[in-house]
């Protein structure tokens, strides 16, 4: 799963995709980056402890930042490299540049909100203009994909991104498009170091928003460990932002943790919410699938509770779970297959 990060100039960008990834480069590479992280989870840690194995595994996701664009036509470019994002992240400068700046954060939102959108205009009216072609000409025509079309066009005329009508966004038909607006997003406000406040516009999108300060925390990821611990407790600072983003963001993507421990290896395996039983065990190998007979299921809280996987049993709390048990966030998973 990958999110593509965007915003307009100077609003911090490279400063955000450096800090959550943990990768610095000097000076500035006009070229595409993307980097793999981890997802930070106290269970894994906690049942790393419990289970004492030789490798711990934990979820991850992609960040990528495309090529700064100098005009019209290099943003077509970077749009395009975008199209295949799960999600979005876009940046929103919260701080002055200089002394006598008056664009305003809600400016550099709606600015590019109004630049996707157009971008996903254009791309809708083209393949309704294919399609009206095809249909002349005698071509099958699919009538579910129109409407949606159509539906779509609508919301976009009215400067309303396609992810506000979930029904349309989410629709099988439409996949193929990659339109931006249809993608979840992340606003990440970028705040001065002293600057904690969410911007009042907030009240009136309908966005997911969190308030990081980009600078101060790219500064913190390139300190030494003890020397990070010292400033971040001087500060009075419980927890990173970028922590909380990366979580945000594997929310935000709809993808939920089901766990595999033993002494070999405690592991976290990513799969959508609500995926089924048989179709997680597909996550770990084909051949589980294949020999599915049942998933013996016990919840995180439960094992914790029960301090480990015989004292859960004994507390009755391991189940048996069939073909159709829709997997949730935190189940440890022993599945029964046979080939």
């Amino acid at each position: 799963m990958k999110l593509g990060i965007i915003g307009l100039p100077q609003a911090g960008k490279k400063t955000v995709f450096e800090a959550l990834t943990k990768r610095f480069e000097e000076g500035f590479k006009n070229e595409d980056r993307m980097e793999t992280v981890t997802v930070p989870d106290d269970r894994i840690d906690k049942l790393s402890a419990m289970f004492e194995p030789q490798k711990t595994i934990y979820a991850q996701i992609k960040y990528f930042f495309p090529k700064k664009q100098e005009s019209v036509t290099e943003k077509d470019v970077v749009y395009n490299n975008i199209r295949d994002c799960d999600a979005l992240i876009q940046i929103v400068k919260n701080f002055k540049t200089y002394p006598d700046e008056k664009i305003s954060p809600y400016q550099d939102f709606f600015q590019l909100e109004q630049e996707l959108i157009l971008a996903d205009l254009i791309t809708a009216e083209k393949r309704i203009e294919r399609i009206g072609i095809d249909k002349k000409r005698g071509k099958p025509v699919d009538n579910k994909e129109v409407s949606l079309l159509q539906e779509s066009l609508k919301l976009l005329e009215a400067e309303k991104p396609i992810r506000t009508a979930p029904e349309i966004s989410e629709a099988r038909e439409l996949r193929g498009f990659t339109f931006l607006t249809a993608k979840p997003k992340l606003l990440l406000f970028n705040n001065e170091d002293e600057d904690e406040n969410i911007p009042s516009f907030k009240d009136k999108i309908d966005e997911n928003a969190m308030v990081l300060r980009g600078k101060l925390e790219h500064e913190i990821m390139q300190m030494p460990e003890e020397e990070a611990f010292e400033f971040l407790k001087e500060f009075n600072i419980s927890d990173l932002a970028m922590d909380r983003v990366i979580k945000k963001s594997y929310d935000l993507l709809g993808l939920v943790s089901f766990f595999t421990v033993g002494k070999d290896e405690v592991r976290a395996w990513t799969i959508k919410k609500d995926t089924a039983a048989l179709d997680a065990a597909d996550v770990i190998h084909s051949d589980i699938k294949k020999g599915f007979i049942r998933a013996e299921v016990v919840a995180y809280a439960d094992i914790i509770k029960a301090g480990g996987y015989p004292k859960a049993r004994e507390a009755g709390t391991v189940r048996l779970e069939g073909k159709t048990y829709k997997v949730a966030d935190g189940d440890i998973i022993n599945f029964r297959f046979n080939i």
